[in-house]
């Protein structure tokens, strides 16, 4: 226990790291939409193309994967405070930057360093609360860290649209540094309480052998992770991206209509979150996971192929956020398992960097996989193709659970 948790009780320690760290994620998630809500400012004064702006995005999503596998690395090397404090600022490097581009080569390496920012948050995060919080208490702490992350990208376009709207983009990337310049403040500020555990950065060692730096990628249940997340984000992004119009297509709802049942998703996975937070440490994760997944999958058919009444879309939409935010908890305390079951402690960083990756890989392949499909008018296939692709993530799930638990035992 470090120094700052001895003087003060278990419980209010929890609290603190947990508001921490959901504060800090929270931010990163924000930075996820520092660039979109400014997409039709930054086209008109550039003269871009949807396809040049959207190109961004590609960039933060490529750096933020590539840079997360190697993060964990850092993290189990120097400490997840330190890598946490490079990473946030990174973010305030990029809208620092943002508020004086002169053209598109200075936007693309403000997505760069946002995505390098961004890189570091999962793998640094959750070392902290696996190091820091009571077992007993690590399923809320996920789940309240899921949530941060969902307030952070709630938060952003109001915040961003709104500020450019008024002030001009510029003004608003110089308020995006202000926030970051914030987080950077209160993590160095409580450096203490995030510190690791004297003895944590030793190399790691499980059932009294030194465990190698790359061992981790022989490891069947890294890998299956790894692709669980791939599987889940590349859904997750089908919805983010279309679900807009896939709903005006199949069932007449006006554009407002069709944001609003977006929005209600977003909300409905906000409080499947903070329920899988109370299941996940009462049930077997990965059968939570796959109930969970398997309701959404088989709402989300429904949604595709039944002629439904428009006033039955926003509430089955909630369902489908709810029944995959439920899954939330449970699979970050499914990859401690795989992190555990035969590293231990010490390969935190690496395992969920390299696992947590795959969600960058995912975001980064949605508008790929389910774009020709959308130009092509299949817009009931797109939500077909979502539910396989949950299917799918079921699968690698139980997989997981299973190589775990052999290994514990």
């Amino acid at each position: 226990m470090t120094p700052a948790a001895e003087s003060q009780p278990a419980g209010s320690h929890d609290l603190e790291v947990i508001s921490l760290v959901g504060f800090a994620h929270g931010v990163s998630h924000f930075f996820h939409l520092l660039l979109p809500p400014l997409f039709p400012w930054l086209m008109h004064d550039f003269g871009l193309s949807f396809t040049g702006i959207g190109a961004t995005m590609t960039i933060f999503f490529v750096v933020s994967a590539l840079g997360q596998a190697l993060a964990g690395f850092l993290v189990d090397r120097f400490g997840a405070a330190r890598v946490l404090a490079g990473g946030i600022t990174c973010f305030l490097v990029a809208a620092l930057l943002l508020s004086v581009v002169d053209g598109y080569l200075g936007l693309t390496l403000v997505a760069a360093l946002a995505g390098l920012g961004n890189s570091v948050f999962h793998p640094a995060d959750f070392t902290v609360l696996n190091r820091h919080v009571s077992p007993h208490r690590l399923g809320h702490a996920f789940s309240m860290h899921g949530l941060a992350g969902n307030l952070g990208w709630a938060l952003a376009p109001v915040f961003m649209t709104g500020i450019a709207a008024s002030a001009g983009w510029r003004v608003a990337a110089l308020a995006a540094a202000g926030i970051a310049a914030l987080a950077l403040l209160l993590v160095a500020w409580r450096r203490r309480t995030l510190a690791d555990p004297p003895g944590a950065l030793v190399s790691g060692v499980a059932s009294g052998q030194a465990v190698a730096a790359f061992a981790f990628l022989r490891s069947p249940a890294v890998w299956m992770c790894f692709l669980f997340f791939l599987l889940i984000t590349t859904a997750f992004g089908g919805i983010q991206n279309f679900a807009t119009p896939i709903l005006q297509n199949l069932h007449g709802l006006s554009l407002a209509a069709g944001a609003s049942a977006l929005s209600a998703y977003l909300l409905g996975g906000a409080g499947g979150i903070l329920t899988g937070g109370f299941l996940a440490l009462k049930a077997e994760q990965e059968r939570l996971i796959a109930a969970a997944l398997g309701a959404g999958a088989l709402l989300a058919v429904a949604l595709a192929i039944l002629p439904l009444p428009q006033w039955t879309v926003l509430p089955m939409m909630v369902g489908i956020g709810y029944c995959t935010g439920i899954a939330g908890p449970s699979r970050d305390l499914l990859v401690r398992r795989a992190a555990t079951s035969r590293f231990g402690q010490a390969a935190y960083g690496r395992v969920y960097g390299f696992v947590y990756s795959g969600l960058d890989s995912g975001l980064a392949l949605a508008p790929l996989v389910f774009g020709s499909l959308m130009d092509g008018g299949r817009f009931a296939a797109v939500l077909i193709g979502i539910a396989a692709l949950w299917a799918l993530s079921i699968l690698t799930a139980l997989r997981v659970g299973g190589v775990t638990r052999q290994a514990a035992a």
